[in-house]
């Protein structure tokens, strides 16, 4: 074998179709290593597998024998890393595959580790920097230092890496069948009938358990983060920034919902008690989605199973002039003073609102209530009487009797407005 020019290092890399001059430190541009043949596959550079004419990735060298799984047997095993083959860390009860030529993974320690002082992540490829601290490439987007996603120029966030195959998706691909977890992508949750994708290591969803779960005890909510251990409620991930307000922040946000955090709804973003949107309506609040696109099959369900249209239907059964979840404003209205009421009524110079407080509004902020009941006067600076009706209260009445408590209430407030009994600007009367 020859040697190469700069050392004496078999020399196994030249142009190719030429004899091999350099060894592998100090190849040149556009040098090979004519000892290795290419993989067969179009456009694949990789080295094909001794014995073999494709590469590990295009199914070269011996493969996982386990049923329907095409991936490569790791080491001297018949499976692949994820049904067990390959060197697996000897921490006790750990099943990881062990880093690099230590026996451990890389959450035990194993692996080559990041020379920051005091960063004990692990180094990304032939680097000495974890990812946070630059062992891979950056995003090429103004101001973003987060990773590259495959060999993209840009992040995941930017829209880097593999896209979902979805018409109009532009979220990233998670494994080889082209698209997103939304629709459809990864490993699924194996509950019957459970189309959801399985969290982290385990084989279920968010909902049927899957994944790390809140430490707090009798709680069975998902862990929100892997530092506290704990879900949103009791204090895990990130919180609003709110002063006092202990909230969990919504989505990439620095705010919990009631101070305007999370994805709100276009058509409502600009009121004062805007929603958020959902994915389910298109990124509307299902409020706005059934008034805006009333004949959408998805309008139906909402209409049936929301207990505040429930509500209407009994109060327009029994009442006439009741006007529904519209934002109440001004003719100049400059968005800053639009409220929207679920069910009101003006009679004389009163108007009557009854609002439905699902779950009793847990999530709303108080001085935020207060502030709601001061923009409302300053739109109809009448008298106001509100009845805030929380079906969700006393579990011991049912649905069918806490209306009929409502319509009898109702019918009194009518009553003592027509007879010109209420003498207060706002009175609140609270059911359950």
């Amino acid at each position: 074998m020859p040697k190469c020019k700069d050392c004496n290092k078999f020399a196994s890399f030249a142009k190719p179709d030429e004899i091999a001059i350099y060894c592998a430190t100090h190849k040149k541009q556009g040098m090979i290593n004519v000892y290795k043949k290419i993989c067969n596959q179009p456009d694949c550079k990789n080295y094909a597998i001794h014995g073999y004419f494709k590469c590990k990735k295009h199914g070269g060298g011996k493969r996982c024998n386990e049923p329907g799984c095409g991936s490569g047997a790791r080491g001297n095993t018949d499976k692949c890393g994820k049904h067990g083959g390959g060197k697996r860390c000897n921490e006790p009860d750990c099943k990881s595959l062990a880093q690099g030529k230590t026996d451990k993974c890389g959450k035990h320690g194993g692996g080559k580790r990041c020379n920051e002082p005091d960063c004990k992540s692990l180094a990304q490829g032939k680097t000495d920097k974890c990812s946070k601290h630059g062992g891979v490439k950056r995003c090429n987007e103004p101001g973003c230092e987060t990773g590259v996603q495959g060999k993209t120029d840009k992040c995941s966030n930017h829209k880097g890496g593999k896209r979902c195959n979805e018409p109009g998706c532009e979220s990233g691909a998670v494994d080889k069948t082209g698209k997103c977890i939304t629709h459809g992508g990864g490993k699924r949750c194996n509950e019957p009938g459970c189309g959801e994708g399985a969290v982290g290591k385990t084989d279920k969803c968010s909902k049927h358990k899957g994944g790390k779960r809140c430490n707090k005890p009798g709680c069975e909510s998902g862990a929100a983060d892997s530092k506290t251990g704990k879900c949103i409620t009791h204090g895990g991930g990130k919180r609003c920034n709110e002063p006092g307000c202990e909230a969990g922040a919504a989505g990439k946000t620095d705010k919990c919902i009631s101070h305007g955090g999370g994805k709100r709804c276009p058509n409502c973003i600009d009121w004062i008690d805007s929603r958020c949107g959902q994915y389910k309506y298109d990124g509307y609040c299902a409020t706005c989605f059934k008034q805006i696109f009333p004949q959408d099959e998805r309008s139906k369900v909402v209409y049936l199973h929301t207990k505040e249209i429930r509500v209407r239907n009994a109060i327009n059964d029994k009442f006439r002039g009741f006007i529904h979840d519209k934002p109440l404003y001004t003719g100049d209205c400059d968005c800053t003073h639009r409220r929207r009421i679920d069910h009101r009524k003006l009679i004389g110079n009163t108007i009557l609102a009854i609002e439905t407080d699902e779950f009793g509004h847990n999530g709303y902020d108080e001085k935020d209530e207060i502030i709601r009941y001061d923009d409302v006067y300053m739109i109809h600076s009448g008298k106001w009487i509100f009845i805030r009706f929380n079906p969700d209260g006393d579990k011991r009445v049912d649905m069918e009797d806490k209306l009929e408590k409502l319509l009898d209430t109702i019918e009194e407030q009518v009553g003592r407005i027509e007879n010109e009994e209420n003498d207060e600007l706002l009175e609140i009367i609270k059911l359950y």
